[in-house]
């Protein structure tokens, strides 16, 4: 018997991240401020890059070419013709005309301060019914400067004379809001809260097998750096108690407050924050616009752009043909990053516009349900790119308020408890399939998607429809 070996060139398909997409994904996560501190930084590096601020009308929106808009300041009367008389303005009167055109202008009104207690009570309202608003309240008053819960089920029912059952409805709804793991009543309870939750998200990070038995049952050892006992505990090597310790400082947060972007301090200071997306009512249309592009636009040096232009001259060294291909090429990818976090952002943006219409009209109890997945489904996009786009950024809606963009993605427990009522009174000789059931939720008003019933109904604990069938 004898062996034969051979060399065969196979194709095979593979995915690979290339560095311009990771340097897409870096820039679309950032924060308006730390988009700011990036775009300053790169100026300062590399000299092919510029950066354009054209004052523009904040009652208008034309380009302002003096202190005023000369199409809507208004004008003093005059004796004499062709004299516009905006020079002759007293000082007090300048001073209230620049006062009214901050107050018209959106991005002056989105500075705004935004408390965690304000995203709480906007949250809960949109969940939940009226009649339970007096209890989030009392909740949202029980938690601690860390957002741990102080008091039990039973002492906030009496406290409120609610049942305790409406108090764990109230929990329940809590439980799937931002900063994950507000309103636990340890850290172990908030870890395992945020843990349950980055394996939802599946993709943007890998959680270890057995973190939930560490955090779970050995978390004071693990605190300790105990990994030995631990492994032997658990029956594992102790790489892998290392490993879940390095996933934990990196990717969980003891004390959930410290993880909002405008929580409160111990002094009781506020932060303020700025919006990323403007969403304006205009002749009765809501209108989208992405801050930033109001407040800048970037571009190649005219002079770096003409000397591009010209490195086939035999006058130009090869160094120095070597620095400008270098600077305007690194300027040009950077503008493209920033174009296409423009652009992403906007499409979302307009997505979510169109799916909580009513919501931005009406106010806060039109909210429908929304996940990410969903949104990434409609516009074409995956759910982790409709995350980075949206983490720890705010959007200016028409009332003039400031929120974050989690306020546009509600929680699933509505949904699901509408799912589970639907199998309940279904016919058991002729169950509902999971299209059946979003076809009836989209009657009303509820667009989900068939495979997000499916998980929906697995996460209840339900058999599908053909095993269900008597």
């Amino acid at each position: 018997m004898s062996l034969d070996l051979k060399q065969q060139l196979q194709p095979a398909m593979q995915v690979k991240v290339t560095p311009k997409q990771i340097a897409a994904n870096y820039i679309l996560q950032m924060s308006s401020v730390e988009l700011q501190e990036a775009i300053g930084q790169e100026l300062d590096e590399n000299p092919a890059l510029e950066m354009l601020e054209m004052p523009t009308c904040p009652i208008c929106g034309s380009t302002i070419t003096g202190n005023y808009c000369t199409e809507c300041m208004p004008r003093k009367a005059s004796s004499e013709p062709g004299d516009s008389g905006v020079d002759e303005l007293p000082a007090d009167t300048q001073q209230r005309l620049r006062d009214e055109a901050d107050e018209l202008d959106p991005i002056a009104r989105a500075e705004a301060e935004f408390t965690l207690e304000e995203h709480l009570t906007w949250n809960l309202y949109a969940l939940l019914p009226a009649r339970l608003h007096p209890v989030a309240d009392y909740i949202i008053g029980a938690l601690d400067g860390s957002g741990f819960l102080t008091e039990s089920d039973e002492a906030i029912a009496a406290a409120t004379g609610a049942s305790v059952e409406d108090v764990q409805q109230v929990l329940a709804a809590m439980r799937g809001l931002e900063p994950i793991g507000i309103g636990s009543r340890s850290i172990t309870e908030s870890l395992l809260a945020q843990i349950a939750h980055l394996r939802e998200m599946e993709d943007e990070v890998e959680v270890p097998p057995i973190a939930e038995a560490v955090v779970g049952e050995h978390l004071q050892q693990l605190g300790e750096r105990k990994f030995r006992d631990i492994a032997r505990a658990l029956d594992v090597d102790t790489d892998t108690v290392v490993e879940t310790w390095e996933f934990v400082k990196s990717n969980l947060n003891p004390y959930p407050t410290s993880a909002f972007t405008a929580a409160v301090t111990g002094s009781g200071s506020r932060t303020i924050v700025r919006p990323d997306v403007l969403i304006r009512s205009v002749d009765g249309e809501l209108v989208v616009e992405v801050a930033e592009s109001r407040r800048f636009s970037l571009r190649v040096t005219p002079i770096y752009s003409s000397l591009s232009s010209q490195l086939r001259s035999a006058e130009a060294t090869e160094d120095e043909k070597r620095h400008v291909r270098e600077y305007v090429g690194r300027a040009k990818f950077f503008i493209d990053n920033i174009n296409r976090r423009r652009a992403t952002m906007q499409r979302i943006a307009e997505c979510l516009c169109e799916r909580q219409h009513d919501y931005l009209v009406h106010g806060v109890q039109h909210l429908v349900p929304l996940t990410r997945a969903e949104v990434g489904e409609l516009i074409g996009m995956h759910e982790s790119t409709v995350s980075r786009a949206t983490a720890d950024k705010f959007v200016m809606i028409p009332s003039g308020e400031v929120v974050p963009f989690s306020h546009f993605f509600t929680a699933s427990l509505g949904v699901k408890d509408q799912i589970r009522k639907m199998i309940e009174a279904e016919d058991p000789g002729n169950p509902y399939s999971d299209q059946e059931i979003a076809d009836l939720l989209l009657g009303e008003g509820i667009a989900i998607a068939r495979r997000t019933v499916a998980k929906y109904r697995d996460e209840l604990q339900i058999l599908p429809a053909r095993l269900r069938h008597t």
